[in-house]
């Protein structure tokens, strides 16, 4: 394959912006978790539901308009959610109470999902191999870039005005990705290339992929750096603005500096991809990833400076990059006809395991780290014995 790979920059930027819609809907509303908190009247663990709720709604969605959209192409299913998702922030902007609030994150969270995951099945629709590792990487240019500004745009409406304008925000961008997607987003599943059958279909083409041990090693390691994630995610804004006393726009600085880290570790697995395969690639960065979560669990249990947690952090998150791209390449490389099922399922298990790990860091209250440190120490090495046991299959 040529090193001179090129993808259309319309085609990069659609496709990006789609796959980002889960880190705006989370990061952008960070810096506000502790002002929710206190301005709904509600704990600690109830603001952060509305990061799960929003999790599990993109889970729940992803497993519908994934398999719809092999079935009846990318755009339709891309018109409706994307206008749903419009209205959901507006009316999570409005929101009164924290159960509203949570209903409609749900909802958000669920409407935004068909983006990222009819986003990676045009991907798959379009490339294959070696092309196909680095075109995510080139996404990841733009999705990557959701996560740096997210939060320090938060951080910065915080200054001026309420956490309702974040949503306001959101919502502008929803419609704005809208219109490129009318007017510039060809469909990139042809009617021959369709998925045939209905709900009864779907549940088998699940299950198949289910069955498939390679393919379930690949989701699974994505999964567990993923979940470790969604944890540092729920936790950082308390850890780092409670614990060690950053101010929401310091945290935001830290935040974006890890959202650099993905970028840097996508291209770079871009441009090994060349010389390594994927699979070693992977195994390097879930050990990364490794040694980052000690750093960070050493780091809280002596009480160091707020700098060596902040390494520990950069080494878990930056290693996302790297995972992701990888796994998402290998995993879908035997899927054709069922890309958006196979898309469904590598996003589902993710949103799960962060639907769950969210509130866990909570659980000792909003000054606490150690919970948000073994979770992620957890999952990272779970993620480490599992990488080394994949194999990769004669297909």
């Amino acid at each position: 394959m040529s090193k001179s790979f090129k993808a259309p920059l319309s085609l990069v930027i659609i496709l990006g912006s789609l796959t980002a819609f889960g880190a705006l809907s989370m990061d952008m509303y960070l810096p506000a978790l502790p002002i929710v908190a206190t301005d709904l009247h509600t704990t600690t663990s109830l603001a952060q539901l509305s990061l799960t709720a929003c999790l599990i709604g993109m889970a729940s969605g992803q497993l519908i308009f994934g398999p719809l959209s092999d079935r009846i192409g990318r755009r339709k299913p891309l018109f409706f959610t994307l206008l749903i998702f419009v209205v959901a922030s507006i009316l999570c902007a409005l929101s009164q109470s924290i159960w509203m609030l949570i209903v409609m994150r749900f909802i958000q969270g669920a409407s935004g999902a068909a983006g990222a995951v009819i986003a990676r099945a045009a991907a798959r629709d379009l490339y294959s191999g070696r092309e196909l590792t680095k075109f995510i990487a080139l996404l990841s240019l733009v999705n990557g870039a959701a996560p740096i500004l997210a939060p320090i745009v938060g951080g910065f409406i915080l200054q001026f005005t309420t956490w309702h304008t974040v949503f306001y925000i959101l919502a502008g961008i929803g419609l704005a990705v809208f219109t490129a997607v009318v007017f510039r987003l060809e469909e990139t599943l042809l009617e021959e290339k369709r998925a045939t059958g209905g709900p009864l279909q779907t549940v088998k083409t699940f299950r198949n992929l289910v069955k498939d041990r390679y393919f379930m090693q690949l989701a699974l390691a994505q999964a567990l750096l993923m979940t470790a994630m969604f944890a540092y995610i729920a936790g950082s804004p308390f850890v780092l603005q409670n614990v060690y006393h950053l101010s929401p726009q310091a945290f935001s600085l830290c935040f974006a500096a890890n959202g650099i880290g993905i970028i840097m570790m996508a291209q770079v697995t871009g441009k090994l991809s060349e010389r390594f395969t994927e699979l070693t690639l992977l195994k390097y960065s879930v050990m990364q990833a490794g040694i980052g979560a000690c750093i960070l669990l050493l780091a809280i249990l002596v009480n160091t400076h707020v700098a060596v947690v902040l390494i520990g952090l950069f080494f878990i998150v930056s290693a996302v990059g790297m995972v992701s791209t990888t796994t998402f390449s290998l995993a879908m490389q035997a899927q054709g006809k069922n890309a958006g099922s196979a898309s469904a399922l590598l996003g589902l298990l993710p949103f799960v395991g962060g639907g769950i790990a969210s509130p866990l860091v909570g659980l000792m209250g909003d000054a606490n780290a150690l919970p948000m440190a073994i979770v992620i120490l957890f999952c990272t090495l779970l993620a480490v014995g599992n990488s080394f046991l994949i194999k990769a299959p004669a297909y």
